[in-house]
């Protein structure tokens, strides 16, 4: 079952990174990643060409309090998102009666192969839940975005099954596999 998500006071720190809310004062960085080809196409959503559609999705993740902005703490510069989303599990017969969120993310190409992502869903995953009143949380990835399989990996979910997914926004139906982190699995290490 779905749950609400409040990040607007939100900030988590990581050795190199810090999640926070998004501000509109974060509009340039955000264009400066999310224009690049590739980049928003792994996460299912078309690069931006114009900086109104940055600006409308920034105004989103502002008003929605459920996506944070992932700073770099050596320069300031947020260079991808991580948040919550509703998840896959809400409307599987054996998941429904948990109380899942799914994460999501997305990095500059500039960044990938750092190990940024990976240290920031685990800061998030540990944030979740130690703060929210969730059971359960899902992420899944395209069939042949391997970066994301590996961050996935890194974190320690539980692949589910492969299925297919809707990309709307690219009008798209694209392979992917889903996984799971119960409470129970971190409460049993």
């Amino acid at each position: 079952m779905d749950i609400a998500v409040d990040i607007s006071n939100v900030y988590i720190v990581t050795q190199r990174l810090i999640l926070r809310p998004w501000q509109k004062s974060d509009l340039n960085d955000f264009y400066a990643y999310a224009s690049v080809p590739g980049v928003g196409e792994m996460a299912g959503w078309p690069h931006h060409k114009f900086k109104r559609t940055t600006k409308q999705v920034l105004q989103l993740f502002i008003e929605g309090k459920s996506v944070f902005a992932i700073e770099v703490q050596e320069n300031n510069k947020v260079i991808g998102s991580i948040g919550f989303h509703s998840s896959w599990a809400n409307d599987d017969p054996e998941y429904r009666h948990l109380k899942a969120k799914d994460i999501g993310y997305t990095i500059s190409k500039d960044y990938w192969g750092q190990g940024l992502t990976p240290e920031a869903a685990k800061a998030l995953i540990d944030w979740s839940f130690s703060h929210m009143d969730i059971d359960a949380i899902t992420v899944a990835h395209f069939r042949d975005n391997y970066q994301s399989k590996r961050v996935i990996e890194k974190c320690g979910f539980t692949f589910v099954r492969e299925s297919t997914y809707n990309a709307r926004q690219l009008n798209r139906i694209i392979d992917d596999a889903k996984y799971i982190m119960l409470r129970s699995d971190i409460s049993d290490k």
